[in-house]
């Protein structure tokens, strides 16, 4: 597979077991395919235990695929070359550093790995925009601040690719705001150039994903169900709610039933493909009000993870 010419990470039937017992498995991921475009801000979306972490440390070689193929800048995360590795940026959920070094000896330790690539100005700007202090002792920092300091090194040499695990779930409000202007800024720098920046990112705070993510990427039961354009599910999904004074049909308008709430006079309907129009049209011909409702991202992940069809 060519996965350098198409997109930096392609993924095909990737499967992981981890062992619970002397002869028992079990599957964390099965059969994964994924395609993360260029240039895209892609949110990893799942509930706790949906295999998240897993896809992640694989991209990054720290787990080898029991099945299927990964490609990350056409490499095989196993057995990935220095030169690719340069090109990426992670931060795990726990973040790990010296605690007897301070914040500027962290800081040049991980820029002497990357020699001129690393971007020191940039890298200054960020401790700046985090409010980290170049004295303290890695040891003292609170779990955000050590979480920042996570940041600073990923992003300092700015890399192609940055592959983040929950990366605010310990940040203040604050520090949330400024790490997603940050990725923001990254992606408009680089949206022209043969370099552009892409993101693939976990996180429960579907209200952060939403405000920069281009792509959302629905991890469940193992298996990536969804995968599509933000702007592109909010027009797919859409919710109805239609009201009588008379009494509804029984046979309702076909295709794309993700959830359906009904009594005798009133209805409330999720739908999969757009089609809020012909369910408004079917309300109008039986004398009813009918009203059409977009959902928020919050929302869309719930109906689709509770859905029999996501």
């Amino acid at each position: 597979m060519n996965a350098e010419s198409r997109n930096p990470v392609t993924i095909r039937g990737l499967t992981k077991q981890f062992r619970t017992g002397w002869r028992e498995a079990k599957e964390v991921l099965t059969s994964v395919d994924l395609d993360v475009p260029r240039g895209a801000i892609v949110g990893l979306l799942g509930v706790n235990g949906s295999g998240k972490t897993t896809l992640l440390k694989m991209l990054v070689g720290l787990l080898r695929a029991d099945a299927g193929e990964v490609r990350v800048f056409g490499d095989d995360p196993w057995t990935m070359r220095a030169a690719t590795k340069r090109r990426i940026g992670y931060v795990p959920q726990e973040v790990r550093v010296a605690p007897w070094m301070s914040v500027a000896e962290v800081v040049r330790y991980t820029a002497a790995f990357y020699g001129t690539q690393w971007n020191r100005s940039w890298a200054e700007e960020l401790l700046d925009r985090f409010h980290l202090e170049r004295g303290d002792r890695a040891g003292t920092l609170s779990g955000g601040q050590t979480q920042k300091l996570g940041l600073v090194l990923a992003l300092g040499h700015r890399p192609e690719l940055l592959l983040l695990d929950e990366p605010v779930a310990s940040l203040d409000p604050i520090a949330r705001r400024e790490l997603l202007a940050t990725l923001v800024q990254l992606a408009e720098e680089t949206a022209d150039s043969e370099h552009s920046q892409t993101v693939l990112f976990s996180t429960h705070i579907t209200a952060d994903l939403e405000r920069v993510a281009t792509h959302v990427a629905l991890l469940k039961n193992g298996r990536v169900t969804l995968f599509d354009e933000i702007d592109s599910l909010k027009e797919m999904v859409q919710r109805v709610r239609v009201t009588s004074a008379t009494g509804l049909p029984d046979q309702l308008p076909e295709g794309g039933l993700l959830h359906l709430a009904r009594d005798s006079r009133t209805l409330s309907a999720t739908l999969s493909d757009g089609g809020a129009a012909r369910w408004q049209a079917w309300a109008e011909a039986a004398g009813a009000e009918c009203a059409i409702e977009l959902l928020n991202l919050e929302e869309l992940f719930i109906e689709l993870h509770e859905s029999g069809g996501a």
